[in-house]
């Protein structure tokens, strides 16, 4: 296991969101996750938080807001430096896109799920 984390942005408890299945998933295949959402929870042991990890900890961040929501979060997450962003089926943001591609980060617009399923994570 890495010790480079997979940002999860827009955890949620509710097991029916996607967001939900990744954390799930990307534990079983062994990617650490940081999960973050607008409300304190667990996903089976992993905390729901509020706030957004340190720079340099973060290998992926993986969305799953709307464009509209990520307005308030776009320049902290460009901020931790990741390697890459995965803009998940609907979250695609062409602003954010292009603003990742000018910091040096892969931006690609995927599946999380369907990435770990087929060994493309």
């Amino acid at each position: 296991m890495s010790n480079l984390k997979t940002l999860v942005v827009g955890a949620s408890e509710n097991k029916e969101r996607y967001s939900n299945m990744a954390v799930k998933m990307l534990l079983q295949y062994h990617h650490p996750v940081f999960a973050f959402g607008i409300k304190k929870g667990k996903i089976n042991d992993t905390e729901i938080v509020t706030y957004l990890p340190e720079p340099h900890s973060i290998d992926t961040i993986t969305l799953y807001l709307s464009p509209k929501n990520q307005e308030s979060i776009m320049q902290t997450c460009l901020a931790l430096k990741p390697r890459r962003i995965i803009f998940n089926p609907g979250t695609e943001n062409p602003l954010f896109i292009q603003k990742a591609q000018e910091f040096g980060i892969e931006a690609i617009e995927a599946c999380t799920l369907v990435m770990l399923r087929t060994k493309q994570y």
